[in-house]
């Protein structure tokens, strides 16, 4: 059984404009196979839009938990189609 590294970031504490920034910025270093959990006090579909944007077909995005409270998300680095 193989396991894929993950890296946990919480941005509940982070203030909300370096969010996003942290977000992108560690998931940048992420190799393909690697993931991201992030985990957040609301919805993540503004961030989503802007991953699609920006990294199109190099991730995949899991809703683990959807709040009241936290919302929970794995991000996966896949492999881009021309790299």
């Amino acid at each position: 059984m193989t396991t894929t590294p993950q890296t946990t970031v919480d941005v509940r504490t982070i203030a909300p404009r370096d969010r996003h920034s942290l977000i992108f910025g560690t998931f940048s270093r992420l190799l393909p196979g690697e993931a991201l959990l992030l985990l957040n006090d609301h919805d993540l579909k503004p961030l989503y839009d802007q991953f699609l944007a920006q990294y199109g077909g190099e991730f995949r995005w899991e809703y683990l938990e959807s709040g009241p409270d936290v919302w929970r998300v794995r991000i996966d680095r896949i492999a881009s189609c021309c790299a």
